[in-house]
């Protein structure tokens, strides 16, 4: 599998785990707003997998977990494969993906293989082409994913990027009633940076961000993140989380943070 970043450390990509993050190359989307313009379009150098598996070889009962994200990997072939490794060393293992390959998570799920699902629900139907930058957006498809995993019993998440150019009150209005139910949901703020795909867009201000949010109340996390995807910095009330997760379990990852940020 073409692995084109790897992040070692992480206490935000997966809530109240430690984890690191594997990114996968290539994407069937063109997100003009993507934050990883390398990751979907092949052009990052590659990691050999050695060095994911030597690392995670050694940080058994450190790391709890391993986010599989991307670009898109349920483009890769070779991901059932990959993933069963990685649940081999004993990590949980959580999966990213646009929803556009419901054959592929519906695998993985019933084969054990993730315990936990992220779908992007990017816009409303008719924006779905625009907000994706492809015109087959294969929104039947991301909606296939999005009730199985609602309806499998695997842990899941929903997210949107909110962008002023791309979402009214009436796209929301949608994506409330496909995520309904759901066990998580979060409203991702858009920061451009020089990797993203396009310039120019304009975050949502906080204050409609907040009052869109009140639209997913029969979702049992909902929350407005205020991430910038690119420097990691995250809102208080998640890093407090991940903080109080980490004390929760003996203590030992914070003694242990040293080892886990330094490859030896």
């Amino acid at each position: 599998m073409k692995i084109c970043g790897f992040e070692k450390f992480s206490m935000v990509d997966w809530e109240g785990k430690v984890v690191c993050t594997v990114f996968c190359a290539g994407c069937n989307f063109r997100c003009p707003f993507c934050h990883n313009a390398s990751l979907a379009l092949s052009s990052a150098p590659g990691i050999p997998e050695s060095e994911v598996f030597d690392y995670l070889e050694k940080r058994k009962g450190l790391v709890d977990g391993v986010c599989v994200s991307g670009g898109e990997p349920t483009l890769s072939p070779d991901l059932k494969d990959f993933i069963a490794r990685i649940k081999a060393l004993g990590y949980s293992v959580k999966l990213d993906t646009n929803g556009t390959n419901p054959s592929v998570v519906k695998d993985l799920v019933d084969k054990g293989l993730v315990d936990y699902v992220a779908i992007d629900v990017k816009n409303s139907p008719s924006k779905y082409p625009m907000t994706t930058g492809v015109a087959s957006s294969q929104l039947d498809k991301v909606l296939e994913t999005i009730k199985f995993v609602k309806e499998s019993g695997v842990g899941h998440e929903f997210r949107t990027t909110i962008i002023k150019e791309f979402h009214t009150d009436s796209d929301m209005d949608f994506i409330a009633k496909i995520v309904d139910g759901a066990e998580g949901y979060y409203l991702q703020k858009y920061i451009d940076n020089d990797n993203c795909i396009k310039h120019g867009y304009t975050p949502v201000p906080k204050e409609e961000a907040e009052r869109w949010l009140a639209k997913f109340g029969n979702v049992k996390r909902p929350h407005c993140e205020d991430i910038n995807p690119n420097e990691k910095t995250v809102k208080r009330d998640r890093l407090f989380f991940a903080r109080v997760s980490l004390i929760g379990r003996e203590l030992m990852p914070l003694l242990f943070i040293p080892v886990l940020l330094f490859d030896f």
